[in-house]
């Protein structure tokens, strides 16, 4: 069975991705996770489908040896084979936070060189070492993405693994309840994304799949929506509003695959520059979904802007104290056409700012994130 490109035993730690390949092709598959059950005398074999695939992703948080059997149906070639796999304790502790930030790519913003702060000569990859630096382990310091679009991907030191019925990792952000409303206040929605590492080259570059949260199929959700910021050029005159603190209405351009256009507005609160200073580039794209706005101008003059609270499934949009409400299962994630999927476990982790407005002298919503974990891995010595 060398041919067929499966082993007959596997070594792996628990909570880490094992891929497996049949080099042998037909017209179905079948991996089986086969289950002894009962005792000596009542001895019965019990099969588990894990997956319909060619490949398949195995990934455990307990320890021991487990049997798998892979079917391939094919009217000229069938092949059945069995194999073991051994998965053992890690030799060193997993921890439950952030291991390592990956990519840190916000669109403009108004807290956009400042959390992470840009310094001069810095370069992306010395910004993504800062916002790393911010969020990984028990460190609890916001980072902005920017405007709709801007993402940042982090892993843990392990693979997140899908829990059946459970929630399994949490992102915290800066939401807060206004004090005059029951369901709103400050909410900034970022949409989640996760990956498996089916290439097991360390990187982000597999495909994401959205974890649809509660507006996912509402009908003023846009889907594949795509938003190119234009860098402002050096002649640039400013247009300021009177009896307001925008200091410049007309400050970024924004244009969008459905025809529409706008600005980032800049503040007189944030008088640095809004477009990421480390990037040379002049225009910045994103794809994504943007879901409908979710603010409005509560007094009706622009002196109390509201943003309410969507329900499960994003990050920075309810108070962090709502804990269920900021936890996320992997058995959300769906295809780009909305069809669920089965992710064993999850290797990334993707945020981007979910919604595409502005809410006058507040500025742009832009989701922070500040802290994450996995919620399968306790931690005794911290507050989480």
């Amino acid at each position: 069975m060398v041919n067929l490109g499966i082993d007959e035993s596997y070594a792996v730690e628990r909570m880490r991705t094992l891929i497996l390949h049949p080099e042998f092709s037909g017209e179905e598959y079948e991996w089986w996770l086969v289950e002894a059950k009962g005792d000596e005398a009542k001895w019965r074999e019990e099969k588990k489908l894990l997956s319909t695939g060619r490949d398949l992703i195995f990934c455990q948080a307990d320890t021991g040896t487990y049997t798998l059997c892979l079917n391939i149906i094919d009217r000229q070639n069938p092949v059945t084979h069995s194999f073991k796999v051994v998965v053992w304790e890690e030799q060193v502790a997993y921890s439950p936070y952030i291991s390592r930030v990956l990519e840190y790519n916000p669109a403009p913003g108004q807290f956009v060189n400042t959390m992470p702060m840009y310094e001069e000569g810095d370069t992306y990859e010395t910004m993504r070492q800062k916002a790393e630096e911010s969020v990984a382990g028990t460190n609890n310091t916001l980072i902005s993405l920017g405007a709709w679009g801007g993402y940042v991907t982090f892993a843990f030191d392990h693979s997140v693994v899908n829990f059946p019925d459970e929630l399994d990792f949490l992102i915290e952000g800066n939401a807060f309840l206004s004090s005059a409303m029951q369901k709103g206040g400050s909410s900034e929605p970022g949409i989640v994304m996760v990956s498996v590492d089916v290439n097991q080259n360390g990187k982000p570059d597999d495909p994401f799949y959205q974890l649809a949260g509660s507006e996912y199929r509402n009908s003023a959700t846009i889907h594949q929506y795509e938003v190119t910021y234009h860098r402002t050029p050096a002649d640039h005159v400013p247009e300021f509003e009177k009896k307001s603190p925008i200091t410049d209405s007309v400050y970024i351009l924004w244009t969008d695959n459905q025809g529409g256009e706008g600005y980032v507005k800049k503040n007189c609160f944030h008088t640095q520059d809004y477009f990421p200073m480390w990037l040379q580039d002049s225009t910045l794209t994103f794809l994504g979904s943007c879901l409908p706005d979710n603010a409005y101008d509560s007094n009706g003059d622009g002196t109390l802007w509201v943003q309410n609270f969507y329900g499960q499934g994003y990050v920075d949009c309810n108070p962090n104290d709502s804990v269920h409400l900021n936890s996320f299962d992997i058995a959300w994630a769906v295809t780009e056409d909305g069809e669920p999927i089965h992710l064993p476990c999850a290797d990334f982790v993707r945020v981007y700012t979910g919604v595409n407005q502005e809410c006058g002298w507040i500025g742009e919503t832009s989701t922070e994130i500040s802290h994450a974990r996995d919620l399968h891995i306790f931690d005794e010595s911290s507050k989480y």
